[in-house]
């Protein structure tokens, strides 16, 4: 039925203007609403029931934060509410407007308590037009979050973009368990102090080492000592402080992202690539982006992982599996950032890219890969991520193509 039909109990016309806020916090559901009523046109809150009756079993009677409450909206109208001047408040009744089955499958899929998702026994019903256009919403919708925390890091620098991609490389080179580490021992310094030291890769690995405080090591050798003297003429010279740097661990992680060798990676890259911000928002595919991170570590971490062991000697360069969690994870959200904050509307860039990167594997994807033929790229398992933590796992169903694909079966 048409929004335009609609009705209060009382047979008057409801036309919306618009639906106002969602409220989060205590009070009405939704804030400085719009809309017409027979021929008053009203301004403000909106509450929301299952009955009507419900306004009195919690008490908003007595509440003043529901005084200007111009509209009530229930599923049943058992019966009228009262303002407290005893002016009726008028209720729209919802059950008359939804078809039973939307109104059965509604309940079905909300009431599959036990189940990972609520629509794990019937997503494979969904056509694979519907599912295909809402990745894509979904991947757009996790870089639009991705966005916000970018944009705050782009405040607190200054709009130093070089500043924040280093902090986001800083972090997802850290990865879950060293990430809030790095990405400290980033903010320890000032970037232009990078940007100075990036010339020799040896100043960079003293400067990342030392702010870590891993330059502490009894082990000798000729790298370390010349390691720990760049250092303190780096700390003198810039008045470095370790003051607020969270320590790295190296528990329970496999060799080969140990922070010792991850910095140094880090370190090679930014000795390598003097403009690395511009040389990452004018690539423009995914090789592109591979041939900037591509190049090993100094010759020390071709036999170690750490300063004090010596390991089999193997080339330390940045593996393709990483540098597409890095592409993923950093260098893509810092080009829709980019683009988006300096008003560039085409991002089919960066969604060629993220559908040229392999699809990820975790819990949630391949999970979801056991109920459904989802599509095989990172564009896929990212926009899975979000679907679970933002729709599923809050039974946000009714804010889903899926779930509203399904509530509209009739069958």
């Amino acid at each position: 039925m048409s929004l335009k039909s609609l009705q209060t109990t009382t047979k008057e016309s409801i036309i919306l203007k618009t639906v106002g806020l969602p409220n989060a916090n205590a009070g009405p559901d939704f804030f400085n609403a719009q809309l017409s009523i027979g021929l008053q046109m009203w301004v403000g809150n909106v509450e929301i029931h299952v009955k009507s009756s419900d306004w009195y079993v919690h008490h908003h009677e007595t509440d003043a934060a529901y005084d200007s409450v111009i509209l009530h909206v229930v599923w049943e109208h058992d019966m009228d509410i009262y303002r407290k001047d005893n002016t009726p408040i008028p209720t729209l009744e919802l059950k008359n407007y939804v078809f039973p089955h939307t109104y059965k499958n509604y309940n079905t899929l909300l009431n599959q308590k036990q189940s990972w998702i609520p629509c794990e026994s019937s997503i494979m019903d969904v056509d694979g037009f519907t599912i295909s256009h809402w990745m894509e919403r979904l991947y757009l919708e996790r870089l639009e979050g991705k966005y916000s925390a970018i944009e705050a890091q782009l405040l607190d620098s200054k709009h130093n973009w070089e500043a924040v991609l280093f902090w986001q490389l800083a972090k997802n080179f850290g990865l879950k368990v060293n990430g809030d580490a790095f990405l400290s021992i980033a903010k320890s310094m000032d970037f232009s102090v990078v940007r100075k030291s990036q010339h020799e890769v040896h100043h960079l690995e003293a400067l990342f080492f030392g702010q870590a405080g891993l330059l502490e090591t009894e082990a000798q050798d000729v790298y370390i000592s010349e390691l720990k003297s760049a250092y303190e003429f780096l700390k003198y010279k810039f008045s470095l402080s370790r003051k607020g740097v969270l320590p790295v661990h190296f528990f329970r992680l496999r060799p080969p992202n140990f922070p010792t060798l991850r910095l140094a990676q880090l370190a090679g890259v930014y000795s390598r690539c003097s403009s690395l911000f511009s040389s990452v928002i004018e690539a423009q595919s995914l090789e592109q982006l591979y041939a900037i991170f591509q190049g090993t570590t100094s010759a020390f971490w071709e036999t170690h992982y750490t300063f004090e062991k010596l390991s089999k000697s193997s080339s330390k360069t940045l593996t393709k599996a990483f540098m597409n969690l890095i592409i993923i994870n950093t260098i893509i959200p810092i080009k829709f950032a980019f683009n988006r904050f300096n008003r560039h509307s085409n991002q089919d860039e960066v969604l060629t890219i993220i559908q040229n990167i392999p699809m990820e594997h975790n819990s949630i994807v391949d999970k979801f890969h056991s109920l459904y033929a989802f599509g095989k790229t990172a564009l896929e398992s990212q926009a899975l991520i979000q679907l679970k933590h933002m729709y599923c796992s809050k039974n946000k169903c009714l804010q889903c193509a899926v779930g509203s694909a399904l509530l509209n079966r009739n069958s």
